[in-house]
């Protein structure tokens, strides 16, 4: 029995977005169980050309690194909006409130969270952009 777990997060993790009606503009894979990770997660998603996620989030613990691996995308941190470009990489701190919005050519970003805890801290704030 091997002492690691090897996925592609594009072939071997299920695309959430189409289950809560969020495809084609978003492509979300959550890989934490998949990977058998313990204490983190990873997450990989393609945001459309200029389409904003409906919905920022924040967490009680669990802190964020949001990587762009291609494209572009703006991303709304508590009152402020930073631009970020490919390998731009951003921490946010579990209480940060986050949301994301693709860039003109779309964007590619891998998400890396922890303590994982199954998502038991994460609190989805709908309408969070103020101005949908």
């Amino acid at each position: 029995m091997p002492s690691y777990t090897l996925v592609n997060l594009k072939t071997d993790v299920e695309d959430m977005a189409p289950k809560f009606g969020f495809a084609p503009n978003l492509e979300s894979r959550f890989a934490r169980r998949t990977l058998e990770l313990e204490n983190s997660g990873l997450s990989y998603f393609k945001v459309a050309p200029n389409y904003r996620i409906p919905f920022g989030h924040h967490h009680k613990e669990q802190e964020e690194v949001y990587l762009v691996v291609s494209g572009s995308a703006r991303m709304k941190l508590d009152d402020e909006v930073v631009e970020l470009g490919a390998w731009d990489a951003v921490r946010v701190p579990g209480p940060v409130t986050r949301g994301l919005e693709g860039g003109p050519d779309g964007a590619e970003i891998i998400a890396f969270g922890a303590p994982s805890n199954e998502n038991a801290d994460v609190e989805m704030v709908q309408g969070w952009w103020g101005d949908e």
